[in-house]
């Protein structure tokens, strides 16, 4: 208890010694800042551009979300699925710790897909019907063996249990 409060005074101490900091310390709370929200959708072929020229695309490249009323904006939509783990690990990525490269529009549900979550990979090698009829083969192949074996039981070799006299009495139950 006496470290949280000797902090606190210290943080006091400071605060009074710096004003301006206090002022730093909520902004950087936030977490986020203005330029990070969406500007409105773009209505005109001009707005369309300058949005476009904001997100590092082409004009042609540039597909913002439906005006759903879900607050996208002018966000663009970019295919979105393939997280992390999909890239390629040996590429100069300009931040490997994310595998991004600077001015790369990340999807919209980008925190789904890092590498320490869910992650669309690649398509399947085989298609489902090649995995079902793969199951059904061996499942037949175990039931044909068995059937087939059935008549052939294996047990351990044990030979009759040996006296050290025939005809004699090991035990009594009388008293």
């Amino acid at each position: 208890m006496s470290a949280l409060m000797k902090s606190a005074c210290l943080a006091q101490k400071v605060l009074v010694a710096n004003p301006s900091l206090a002022r730093l310390a909520v902004r950087n709370l936030a977490g986020w800042n203005k330029d990070y929200k969406p500007a409105a959708y773009p209505k005109t072929e001009k707005e369309r551009l300058a949005a476009a020229k904001k997100y590092y695309l082409l004009p042609e490249e540039y597909k913002p979300y439906a005006d759903d009323g879900l607050g996208y904006g002018d966000y663009p939509k970019v295919g979105g699925g393939w997280g992390a783990e999909a890239k390629d690990t040996y590429y100069p990525w300009d931040f490997p710790e994310h595998k991004r490269n600077l001015h790369e529009p990340v999807s919209v549900d980008h925190d789904l897909y890092g590498e320490d979550r869910y992650s669309q990979a690649e398509p399947p090698r085989f298609s489902n019907s090649y995995y079902f009829v793969s199951f059904l083969g061996v499942m037949s192949g175990c039931l044909a063996l068995y059937y087939w074996l059935e008549d052939k039981k294996m047990y351990r070799p044990v030979a009759e249990k040996q006296y050290p006299g025939n005809g004699v009495k090991h035990y009594t139950f009388e008293q």
